[in-house]
């Protein structure tokens, strides 16, 4: 799953009714052991990444209090941490309009709409902005450790709904401290929790004794120390998705300059049409144009292919190499170095004691599942969707955004705005707004979903590899139509 034209986590801003505790009007936690006196708790959003800043812009537009706490240093972390990647949407669909209007009297201006931003170019000309409007109403340093009702454990039933949730955190010094909220967004994503390479979502052996050589992230050559590690080595990538064509297409360009440099791309299935994504037909021109760069590493001999791979072991070898074993007993000729892709899935643990309606699989909200499962959908573009969708069980709390997905790929931004749009109204009262949310989506190209893997046929999506035909705009609430192609 590649985070190119992704987001996920962050939020917060001013026009706040009342606060946990008042000082000089601003909100501060409240110390763990005491007890919370508040009428109008404000609304928590985990993460100040994207959609998490998107929903605190919301959430101050409808009036209500918003509080962003974010585990790292600024805005955006996770997206800096992929600063030198190019995202797939240009600058005109990774905005937020309540956003924008948040910024506006700050003299900010949206960068050209046809452009295409890297993730630094993001997380500096809009993210640390946007974070900046909402000011001390965005917490970094500051960890959520767990998320409740208030007195009452996963078990206990009795005047749940009436309790407000609280928010435990943990601070960068290592204070502990708790929050009290009337509704909880986690936008927190799942840059995090990266997956490894073992072909059945477990570490292959010896994968985490070798993870001296083992990468989870596209590399960013340009950092001199970086590319020493890869230039003249052998490097296995892991992975069919975006990242891994980056990662394939940034080697490539390494190779033209020295020889020596090779990529060995594994794949857990065959190659058919469809293996670079859409090419030319791509909706989204810049996925498109990298799948096709992808294509050019291997038929310009700077990548090998090893098809129908499953991992199941790493071994080391005398003179310190790696070799990838699959589980059909084949073995690799030694890499130096391994460049794993194999997607994100969501850290769920501090949301053990909230009752959560997930799938069994994809670990997205039930009622969003099937319409983003890659196991029965074959294209990128899913049907827009909002809070019915994306409710719980323990009514108040809500995963968007990246988090939203589970273990599913193919995300853009701006489903996840309209997420946060429709939430926000929910948890509002503005019931109609909640449910008359449209969105018109682009097709990406991208056909054959990860349950497809042992039939690259079936994988094609038909011919010429293009997307089934679901439509670009939709009511949320009002039902999903049934998709055509049998998506």
């Amino acid at each position: 799953m590649s985070m190119l034209t992704f987001v996920e986590s962050v939020g917060m801003l001013a026009a706040y009714s009342s606060t946990n505790v008042e000082t000089k009007g601003n909100p501060v936690a409240v110390p763990i052991n005491s007890v919370p006196t508040t009428e109008q708790p404000p609304v928590v959003v985990v993460g100040a990444g994207p959609i998490g800043l998107a929903a605190a812009a919301h959430v101050v537009e409808r009036g209500i209090e918003p509080l962003v706490l974010e585990a790292g240093p600024s805005a955006g972390t996770a997206v800096r941490a992929w600063a030198h990647v190019r995202l797939f949407s240009p600058w005109a669909e990774i905005t937020d309009p309540a956003a924008e209007k948040l910024l506006a009297p700050t003299g900010w201006t949206r960068p050209d709409g046809a452009a295409y931003p890297t993730g630094g170019d993001w997380a500096e000309k809009y993210l640390q902005p946007l974070a900046d409007v909402l000011g001390d109403k965005v917490r970094y340093g500051t960890t959520v450790t767990g998320v409740a009702r208030a007195g009452r454990d996963r078990i206990v039933d009795s005047g749940r709904d009436e309790q407000p949730f609280v928010v435990h955190v943990r601070t960068v010094d290592g204070r502990e401290e708790r929050i009290t909220a009337r509704a909880v967004l986690d936008a927190s994503g799942t840059w995090s929790t990266p997956g490894p390479m073992g072909a059945d979502g477990l570490p292959a052996l010896g994968e985490k004794a070798a993870a001296d050589r083992i990468s989870y992230r596209v590399p960013d050559l340009s950092d001199p120390s970086v590319r020493a590690r890869y230039a003249g080595k052998r490097t296995a990538v892991v992975g069919s998705g975006a990242s891994a064509f980056t990662a394939l297409a940034h080697l490539a360009d390494l190779a033209e300059e020295d020889h020596a440099t090779h990529a060995v791309w594994i794949l857990r299935r065959g190659i058919g049409t469809d293996t670079y994504g859409g090419g030319e037909a791509d909706q989204l021109p810049a996925r498109g144009a990298l799948g096709l760069r992808a294509k050019a590493a291997v038929d310009n001999g700077h990548a090998g292919a090893a098809t129908g791979f499953r991992i199941e072991a790493v071994e080391r070898t005398t003179d310190d190499r790696l070799v990838l074993v699959a589980e059909d007993g084949r073995r690799l000729d030694p890499v130096d170095e391994v460049i794993v892709l194999t997607g994100f899935r969501p850290d769920l643990s501090f949301l053990s004691e909230i009752r959560l309606g997930l799938d069994e699989r994809l670990q997205a909200p039930t009622a969003l599942a099937p319409l983003i499962d890659p196991n029965v959908h074959s294209c990128g573009t899913v049907y827009p969707h909002g809070v019915n969708e994306l409710s719980h069980p323990e009514q108040g709390v809500y995963l968007v955004g990246m988090k939203s997905y589970g273990r599913a790929p193919t995300f853009l931004a701006m489903t996840g705005y309209e997420q946060v749009r429709s939430v926000t109204a929910a948890i509002a009262g503005d019931r109609e707004a909640a449910e008359r949310v449209e969105l018109t989506l682009p097709e990406t190209g991208v056909c054959g979903g990860a349950g497809l893997f042992d039939d690259p046929d079936a994988a094609q999506g038909g011919e010429g590899g293009g997307c089934c035909g679901a439509p670009a705009t939709l009511q949320i609430g009002l039902g999903a139509p049934a998709a055509s192609g049998g998506c």
